[in-house]
């Protein structure tokens, strides 16, 4: 039986943090937040100085990845969108990997059974169905793993994206699907995507519970998932997460919002923005000092200065390669380059 629960999940206004999240967990969250953070915004600097290609930004979506994933065990799998790019640095993934990816360097491909973490997917929807047999076919196997699937608003427009839940609705698959309502499909605003009420409606046509959580709100974000993971690991089979929050940042670094947008919003809602509203949460009940915040962010200033020396350090990349893995032939424009 469905069960949507259309309000708002918020527990920050609080001064608890959620059942089974020691004073460790909770610094450890703010780590894997800081470093995402540090990773975003050092990236669109790298990009501005010509040392990574077109970026996705995901300034302010830091609360959804390192919530959602916080639920998991390293034995479970992570399907990310272009979104999450940087996610498998909650995993411990190498910066240097992932800054290999957005340089279009063969070292930025890793093997996706070394870290339960499938590779980046960048056109819309398409990994939902991966997500979910991968699920399926680890519960035919007897294994205890669940999938985990990221995706925008606007891949719930897809075709994709209602084969693989459907598929893993009737297959009673142990997946869990987040979707990063952020308010846009590059400049297609969420009221031209859907007539539904919210997007955690949708859940009804399969089946499953549909969860709408704050999702500036990481403990609101790592409750759902946990109640989630929980439910798929026990065989109660997947369920649609809908992470409500208002784009703060460009699409893209080749996106100028400006044209779409409405900036007074996104003025507001930086104000609003999910690390500061954690570190907030955490000082208000003792768990974090100046200390420990000037610690975490240096680390992760650390990692990323790190991370671009080690990728720039990378020789060129093999130019044959081209015709090892893509072309038998070089096509007539390539054999003189």
């Amino acid at each position: 039986m469905a069960q949507v629960m259309p309000d708002l999940r918020r527990l920050l206004d609080g001064d608890t943090a959620p059942d089974g999240l020691a004073e460790s967990d909770l610094l450890e969250l703010y780590r894997r937040m800081m470093l995402l953070r540090t990773y975003d915004e050092r990236s669109v600097v790298y990009h501005r100085q010509g040392r990574i290609g077109t970026y996705a930004i995901f300034w302010n979506h830091e609360a959804i990845q390192a919530g959602a994933t916080f639920a998991l065990t390293d034995r479970d799998w992570i399907f990310p969108s272009y979104r999450e790019s940087a996610i498998g640095l909650v995993r411990g993934m190498p910066v240097e990997t992932v800054l290999q990816w957005w340089r279009g360097h063969p070292s930025g491909w890793w093997n996706p059974a070394d870290w339960n973490l499938a590779s980046i997917c960048v056109p819309i929807a398409t990994h939902v169905p991966h997500a979910a047999g991968l699920a399926w076919g680890k519960k035919l196997r007897g294994e205890d793993v669940v999938a985990m699937a990221f995706f925008g608003d606007g891949a719930t427009s897809e075709g994709s994206f209602h084969e693989g839940i459907n598929f893993a609705a009737v297959m009673n698959a142990p997946a869990v699907f987040v979707c990063n309502n952020n308010g846009w499909a590059i400049s297609t605003p969420l009221e031209a995507q859907t007539r539904a009420e919210s997007l955690a409606d949708k859940a009804v046509g399969y089946g499953i519970p549909g969860v709408r959580v704050d999702g500036l709100d990481v403990l609101a974000v790592y409750d759902a998932a946990r109640e989630a993971v929980e439910r798929a690991r026990s065989g109660g089979g997947p369920t649609f997460i809908e992470a409500v929050h208002y784009r703060a940042a460009p699409h893209a670094t080749a996106d100028d919002p400006r044209a779409y947008i409405d900036m007074a919003r996104v003025e507001e809602e930086r104000g609003r923005e999910c690390l500061g509203q954690y570190e907030a949460f955490l000082r208000r009940t003792g768990v974090l000092t100046d200390e420990i915040a000037a610690a975490m962010r240096s680390e992760a200033e650390d990692a990323m200065r790190a991370g671009i020396a080690a990728a720039e350090a990378e020789p060129p990349a093999d130019e044959s390669l081209l015709f090892d893995h893509a072309y038998v032939e070089p096509p007539p424009g390539l054999r003189n380059a």
